[in-house]
Formats: C-alpha cells, sequence, structure tokens
C-alpha cells in the first residue's frame, strides 16, 4: 500500500495539464502501475486522486456495501461511477490531463494544490484549499468527540 504524504502546489494549463508533484510520484515503488483514477469527492469540494489498485479497493468495498435490487443503491453506484478520469503522468514531463468537467466541479483555475492523505490524494484549488482549514478549536472539538467513541 502506498501513502502519499505532504503539500505540493502547481499551476495548471490552459489544456488541464499539471506537473505531478515528485515527491507523491516517488511514493510509488519501482516499476509499479502509473495510472490513477480521478474523481470528485463526495463530501469536499476537492477531487480524489487514488493509485489504480486502491481505486478497485475502495470502489470495491462500496460496492460490497450496496443491494443492487434496491433503486437508491442503483441510483447511488451510477452517481458514483460518473466523472472520473484515469490519467497516468507522461514520461517525458511528468504531467496529467485532467479533464475540463472535473476541474469546472471544484473551481480550478490557475494554481492547485496536491495534498497527501494517506492512502489517496486531495486536489484543491489553491484558494479553496487555505480556506477549508479547521481552526484549531474546531480541530480539538471534533478530536474530543472521537475520543468518546
Amino acid at each position: 500500500m502506498v501513502t502519499f504524504i505532504g503539500e505540493h502546489t502547481s499551476k495548471i494549463d490552459d489544456k488541464g495539464r499539471v506537473v505531478f508533484p515528485a515527491p507523491l510520484k516517488n511514493a510509488l515503488p519501482a516499476g509499479s502501475d502509473m495510472r490513477f483514477v480521478i474523481k470528485k469527492s463526495i463530501y469536499s469540494d476537492c477531487l480524489d486522486m487514488y493509485t489504480f489498485e486502491e481505486w478497485e479497493a475502495q470502489s470495491g468495498k462500496v460496492k460490497d456495501s450496496l443491494d443492487f435490487f434496491n433503486s437508491d443503491h442503483v441510483e447511488f453506484w451510477r452517481q458514483y461511477m460518473r466523472d472520473r478520469d484515469v490519467v497516468e503522468p507522461d514520461a517525458r514531463l511528468g504531467r496529467i490531463s485532467i479533464s475540463r468537467n472535473l476541474l469546472d466541479a471544484i473551481g480550478i483555475d490557475k494554481e492547485v494544490v496536491f495534498f497527501g492523505v494517506d492512502f489517496k490524494i486531495e486536489i484543491w484549488a489553491k484558494e479553496k484549499f487555505e480556506a477549508s482549514k479547521l481552526s484549531n478549536k474546531d480541530f480539538i472539538a471534533i478530536a474530543r468527540s472521537l475520543s468518546r467513541k
């Protein structure tokens, strides 16, 4: 399993291409599958980027939890599978291309933040990433609520 750590800022060009940060790329074992799946996050105004292997594991867990004879589950699955990109950094410059519909879904214009969140990478519009930070007070309140479980 790959662990992604750190925040990395990059600029996006007019064609939706952005250089995939070397520290995140270097987290992958040599010779590993360089394909990633990118999709809109369900709860945050960012994109989730998974290694192809992690995507298969995560989507498999979701699929296994659903009852496909339940129409709500079918609708959820259909929506969950929409608007995904499979990307692979190009060998020469290490760029990835993100579709315009995904970039527009989270309001990315020029600067992006790749944020390593352990098993996945979040891709944010820079200003939205900065605005998403919890206050120390809110973070402590959540930590306390989790410690009660």
